[in-house]
């Protein structure tokens, strides 16, 4: 870190031109970038998938697009099935080689007061981020059209027409617009300078350049739309973090009375090394997701590897340059002192050494309780009733469908490709749970059909997914291929979570590897890994609680429980925030093992070390919660649900963790923290420490 740190000195100018050259080609890229993401939640190999893509490419549409639903209410004259042939023609003809079928091909899609009844439609899905961006418009049109006074009314809805419903499409500039203003009046209470600019200038540079390498990246490999709103809002807060803790040590260095020059090189051979081992543990964190065998996730790992690693390499270089350019006068108005130390922090501190075993008792134990719902986890797509909540006539209509008795199921059929459809329908018409089939004439092509499903239950509903399961064992054992968005959300369940074991062992792994490097000592990164864990742990127990149980989620959100948490959140949320999380455990480790070296004993070196880690971490904490409400604006369920587990966690981790269980531990356990192999007892070494802190 020397020789960089002088290295930046010297060619301060040049560093930052290169910077300015890399912002200036990432601006020119990002839309681009945006542009080229993939919409594709495929899973290579696995036999839902493989039904589904052979569905989309025999009939055209299907598959893992849940079907469009027409659904026409007439009162007081009950519906007939002469009723349906006008709005299956509408329909069909505004959706050229769609596929239909109504309550006119079968009495199960009619309610059995025969006031409702649905018009099913498979619109032929075309490339990007809505799949039926021109079907949804021209069925509206139909419904508008065939519906009349004293008639038939008819409303469109279904998975993608709720979707849609619940707004529009978010702008991901005006999302990291929103968390960078959050995080800009959080650092001027920090700075209470204009220094609070500078941690933003490294946040901004650093996303652009992230972008620039994401555009590259799309020319060789399909990634995901969701990368967009990661790589900005934590891009934003992971590189504001790291530019904060360097900034917040040059002002201490300063403030012993170095020079410029000097106090950059010192802060970059202390809070840089920190940053440098902080951002390779969230790195390798996220790239554990490379090795899952989905691509949409491995996308995810490639771009989240990338964040904290250009938001490392700009902190440890544009920053410096900008401290040695601009920092002292940006300085002014000088309202806060240099000396990191909190006396809020310190008297937390204090109290916890003083009663650290009440304190480890209270935290390990509202942390359990925070994580107890974990045990009720259960994955699937949002409900129904979750996606009809954000109102609108799409939401009416499905709760209708839901109350007429014609099945909840409907918006998520099982899709059954077979050569016999006769033996199918067979073999699932009396599986329990089971509310409807059919498999009309029109759905047969060179000897083979499809044959639909539904469940009277939601199929997000835990008695519907057990339905689906069971119909699935059925048809199978028919000899057909079972499709449909519940088979591939099992079969990704089954393919993620069956591998996520070493995924986890690899990350525990190589963290430890770091942190036993870091903090020379192996009780430290173990406790440190346990309490990540219960951490992750208790995130996870009060999302559950909020979108799976529905404790406040309309209060917050403004919508109905999701009923589920949606397939792929888990791992993500574990690979992001165990790595994030880490992050200040290693800030505040490392600086209580810099004030132990210093010759403090372990109660001391714990009060020091919080009470001037303390409002750091928690400055930090706080930019990166705002950027994670920030991503819970976007209109996606999917990503609020994300959202909160993050932004849950970090929060979770920041107080209750960091700053107490944590040092309340080291308190406890005394000069056991500093073991290590070869070792008898603790010493006190007489060099400084090589990951010094904040």
């Amino acid at each position: 870190m020397t020789v960089l740190a002088r290295f930046v000195i010297a060619h301060r100018r040049w560093v930052l031109l290169a910077w300015l050259l890399l912002a200036v080609a990432g601006a020119y890229a990002a839309p681009k970038a945006t542009s080229a993401l993939s919409y594709d939640f495929g899973l290579p190999g696995q036999d839902g998938y493989q039904a589904n893509q052979q569905i989309v490419r025999q009939f055209g549409s299907g598959g893992d697009n849940a079907p469009v639903l027409l659904v026409v209410t007439s009162r007081p004259v009950p519906l007939t099935p002469a009723s349906a042939a006008p709005i299956v023609t509408a329909a069909e003809a505004a959706t050229p080689g769609s596929r239909t079928v109504s309550f006119a091909d079968t009495s199960t899609l009619l309610s059995p007061d025969k006031h409702t009844g649905v018009v099913a439609v498979y619109p032929r899905p075309v490339q990007g981020s809505d799949a039926y961006a021109k079907a949804l418009p021209a069925l509206k049109a139909v419904a508008r059209d065939v519906s009349r006074p004293g008639g038939p009314t008819v409303v469109v809805t279904g998975e993608d027409a709720l979707a849609s419903g619940g707004g529009g499409g978010s702008n991901v500039l005006v999302e990291t617009l929103f968390g960078g203003i959050g995080a800009l009046v959080v650092l001027v209470l920090v700075f209470g300078s204009f220094l609070a600019v500078m941690p933003l200038v490294v946040a901004a540079v650093s996303i652009l350049t992230t972008f620039l390498i994401l555009w590259g990246l799309t020319g060789v490999t399909d990634v995901s739309f969701i990368v967009q709103y990661l790589l900005s809002l934590i891009g934003l807060g992971v590189a504001i973090d790291y530019a904060l803790l360097i900034v917040t040590r040059w002002r201490e260095e300063k403030g012993h009375g170095a020079d410029n020059a000097q106090a950059v090189e010192r802060a970059l051979t202390t809070a840089g090394r920190s940053v440098l081992f902080s951002g390779v543990t969230v790195a390798v964190s996220l790239a554990a997701l490379i090795a899952l065998p989905v691509p949409f996730l491995r996308s995810v790992g490639f771009t989240g590897l990338l964040i904290p690693v250009i938001s490392v390499i700009a902190a440890l270089t544009l920053l410096p340059a900008l401290l040695l350019t601009v920092g002292p006068r940006l300085s002014w108005p000088h309202r806060r002192t240099s000396n990191p130390e909190s006396r809020l922090w310190r008297a937390v501190g204090g109290w916890v050494v003083r009663h650290r075993w009440v304190a480890t008792a209270g935290s390990v134990l509202v942390l359990l309780a925070l994580a107890s719902p974990l045990l009720s986890l259960r994955l699937g797509s949002p409900s129904n009733d979750s996606l009809a909540s954000t109102g609108g006539p799409a939401g009416a209509a499905i709760t209708q469908v839901e109350r007429s008795g014609i099945g909840s199921g409907l918006t998520q059929p099982v899709e059954i490709l077979t050569t016999d459809p006769t033996r199918v329908l067979t073999a699932v018409r009396d599986v329990p749970g089971v509310a409807g089939s059919v498999a009309p004439t029109a759905w047969t092509e060179h000897g083979m059909s499809v044959v639909d499903v539904w469940t009277t239950a939601d199929a997000s509903s835990s008695a519907g997914s057990t339905a689906t399961d069971a119909v699935r064992r059925a048809a199978e054992g028919t000899g057909a291929r079972v499709g449909g968005i519940p088979a591939q959300d099992a079969d990704f369940i089954s393919a993620v979570y069956g591998n996520a074991w070493w995924i986890a062992l690899i990350i525990v792994a190589v963290t430890f590897l770091l942190l036993a490097r870091a903090l020379r000592s192996i009780v430290l990164p173990v406790k440190a890994l346990v309490l990540n864990v219960v951490s992750v742990a208790a995130a996870y127990g009060i999302t559950i609680l909020i979108w799976q149980h529905g404790v406040g989620t309309h209060l917050l959100f403004d919508q109905n429980a999701s009923g589920a948490i949606t397939v792929w959140i888990p791992i993500a949320v574990f690979a992001f925030l165990f790595g994030l999380s880490m992050d200040y455990e290693v800030f505040l480790l490392s600086r209580i093992r810099e004030e132990h070296d210093a010759g403090h004993s372990t109660d001391d070196a714990t009060r020091h070390g919080v009470a001037r880690t303390g409002r750091l971490v928690t400055s930090a904490a706080l930019i990166l919660f705002l950027a994670f409400i920030a991503l819970s604006r976007v209109p996606s369920t999917d990503v609020k649900i994300l959202a909160t587990a993050l932004a849950l966690g970090i929060i979770i981790d920041a107080t209750i963790v960091r700053g107490i269980l944590a040092p309340a531990l080291v308190a406890a356990l005394g000069d056991a923290n500093w073991w290590t192999p070869g070792r008898r007892r603790a010493q006190t070494p007489p060099q400084a420490d090589p990951v010094a802190q904040p």
